[in-house]
């Protein structure tokens, strides 16, 4: 089972867009497994109109729980707390300490100064994981409550949740929706993926943004390609683009143009490829017979470095 991601340096670059068109033209010949990564803006799901067959907790960090029968009120937790989150008031003229769930970054110092054992670490609920089924295959998604950290986990687990549903299954691909920019989610989409195809716009700062996110995926031994999105708008962007990947031996997938038809399909909730047959869903059908031979073509992927 091959692993394709698409990924952006940046958010708004049509990601979602080409990721869902691509589930739209692969599920025509092979069977496919569907991850959206993005957990902390998860979109995908908007286009492809998923049925939840399953919902899972997600936990992330253990945070401080003060047992109020414990405590002696010692005021230790308050000192050696650098996240201001323990809280005190008074309860019948004297001072009761409690901690603030939300400013908890985890790191237990109180627990492990606490001379009565008050301070207990728990595990806190930071989000909700799915199981789907959409017209073009199972997608695994979630949802990261804002303000939660650990998103690069809640990432591994659903991708790791919809390998092994792929794995035993026989599913020919795993096509993920990456979360944009270079942070730890990108980092755990990129764990173990074959392939990443990069959309990029033709802005004054879409090389930059290209580069960065070209380096990440180098940096982790996963081989990239590029397909530039609204191309037609910024020609000579657009050709700088194709000049800078052809200085690195990056192959352009294709270009994609700019057409309203792509904000309209996603307002009726379809993939554009499945709304229209002009001159965007051509080329991201001409994208897709392009990838579909890279990944068939397993000499191409990069060889693991020790």
């Amino acid at each position: 089972m091959k692993q394709v991601v698409i990924l952006s340096g940046k958010g708004g670059t049509g990601k979602t867009s080409v990721v869902a068109s691509l589930a739209h033209l692969a599920s025509q010949e092979f069977q496919i497994v569907l991850v959206d990564a993005d957990v902390d803006a998860a979109n995908l799901e908007l286009v492809l109109d998923p049925e939840k067959q399953e919902e899972h907790e997600f936990m992330g960090m253990d945070v401080a729980s003060i047992d109020q029968g414990k405590c002696k009120g010692h005021g230790i937790c308050l000192d050696v707390c650098r996240f201001d989150a323990i809280r005190t008031n008074s309860v019948d003229g004297s001072t009761q300490y409690n901690v603030d769930t939300i400013a908890c970054e985890g790191c237990a110092s109180c627990y492990y100064q606490c001379p009565e054992s008050a301070i207990k670490m728990q595990p806190k609920q930071a989000g909700l994981w799915f199981r789907s089924n959409t017209r073009f295959g199972p997608l695994f998604h979630a949802h990261l409550f804002a303000g939660q950290p650990n998103s690069g986990k809640l990432v591994a687990l659903v991708k790791g949740r919809a390998r092994q549903l792929g794995l035993a299954t026989s599913k020919a691909m795993l096509l993920m929706d990456g979360p944009p920019g270079i942070g730890c989610p990108v980092i755990a989409t990129l764990s173990g993926t074959d392939l990443a195809v990069l959309v990029v716009e033709p802005t004054v700062s879409g090389i930059h943004d290209l580069e960065r996110i070209m380096e990440t995926v180098q940096h982790f031994g996963v081989l990239p390609k590029v397909v530039i999105n609204k191309a037609d708008l910024n020609l000579k962007q657009s050709d700088k683009i194709v000049n800078y990947c052809q200085t690195q031996g990056i192959q352009v997938l294709g270009k994609i143009p700019f057409d309203f038809l792509m904000t309209e399909a996603m307002v009726q909730g379809v993939p554009v490829t499945a709304y229209s047959d002009g001159p965007v869903s051509q080329a991201l059908h001409s994208i897709w017979q392009s990838l579909k031979e890279q990944v068939a073509d397993s000499s191409i992927f990069l060889p693991v470095v020790d």
